[in-house]
Formats: structure tokens, C-alpha cells, sequence
């Protein structure tokens, strides 16, 4: 059960897309899931609307740039209608234009949102409660300003 209501999208989206072309990774899920083929198109549009791909469907996604394929990635579990969205390290990788294309698109998404990241910037821009975690142990837990505003536990913790 939790796999259904659980979504990951990896760090690089590289281990995560592996289709010829952008619609069939987004597609794949929702196939695997049981859909019928007129549902999972509606869904795979969805999907590349929300992370606003429209158009991309046909591309090889290996010829996308950094900023495409996170985006691709990130919408091929959106497709799957997963209510929670586990993100590993989501701005890695990317340049600075993609990153910022990146931060409104989160905060417009529904879905409970979990990110594992080392970026305190994205972190305080898109969401409201931070747990720091030193050597697999919660050392900070809280509401996202006030976490990330204590500059002196942050560092001593390593960030």
C-alpha cells in the first residue's frame, strides 16, 4: 500500500528515466498500474502540463537538458497520483535559471512534499516544517524559518 502512495524521484534523473521517449517514462507507471490507454494519456498530459513540458512528449529524453529531466522525472510520479512525493536532493545538478524554474513548481504541487537536501535556500523556500538529521539522529525539528534561521546549531551540525 505504501508504494502506491508514495512517489520517488530521484536525485539524478538519469537513474530514473530509461524510455525512448519523454511520454513513454511518463506513461509507464500509470500502464503498470492498470490504466486503460485513453486514462494514462489524460494523465501523462497532466503530468507534463503541471511541470509545464507541454510539448515534449516525442523528445528522447536523454536529449533534454539537466532542468528537463527533473522535470520529466518529477512528472512521471506525478502521473502515478501519489499523494505524498519523496524528493532526493531535487536542485542537484541543476544551473541556477533551472533551479529557479524548479522552486515555484514545487510550491505549486499538492501532494505532501519530503525532501532530502543539503540546500537550506530550497528548503526554507518550499516548506514549512525542517528535520535536520546528524549521523541518522533528529537533531533539529520545527517550522522551517525558525530551523533554518539558527545559523549556530546549523553549523555545528555540519550544514
Amino acid at each position: 500500500e505504501v508504494r502506491g502512495a508514495v512517489g520517488m524521484v530521484f536525485q539524478n534523473p538519469d537513474d530514473q528515466l530509461f524510455s525512448a521517449t519523454v511520454y513513454e517514462d511518463v506513461a509507464f507507471g500509470p500502464l503498470h498500474q492498470g490504466w486503460g490507454r485513453d486514462e494514462v494519456r489524460k494523465k501523462v498530459e497532466g503530468a507534463l502540463r503541471t511541470v509545464r513540458m507541454t510539448g515534449s512528449e516525442e523528445r528522447h529524453p536523454f536529449h533534454l537538458s539537466g532542468g528537463e529531466k527533473k522535470r520529466i522525472a518529477i512528472a512521471s510520479v506525478l502521473s502515478m497520483a501519489t499523494g505524498i512525493l519523496v524528493l532526493d536532493e531535487p536542485s542537484a545538478g541543476l544551473d541556477p535559471r533551472s533551479r529557479r524554474e524548479l522552486m515555484p513548481l514545487l510550491q505549486e504541487l499538492p501532494q505532501t512534499m519530503m525532501l532530502a537536501t543539503h540546500d537550506l535556500d530550497l528548503a526554507a523556500e518550499t516548506t514549512e516544517r525542517t528535520i535536520v538529521l546528524c549521523e541518522g539522529r533528529v537533531v533539529m525539528d520545527g517550522e522551517s524559518g525558525q530551523v533554518l534561521r539558527d545559523r549556530e546549531r546549523l553549523l555545528a551540525f555540519g550544514m
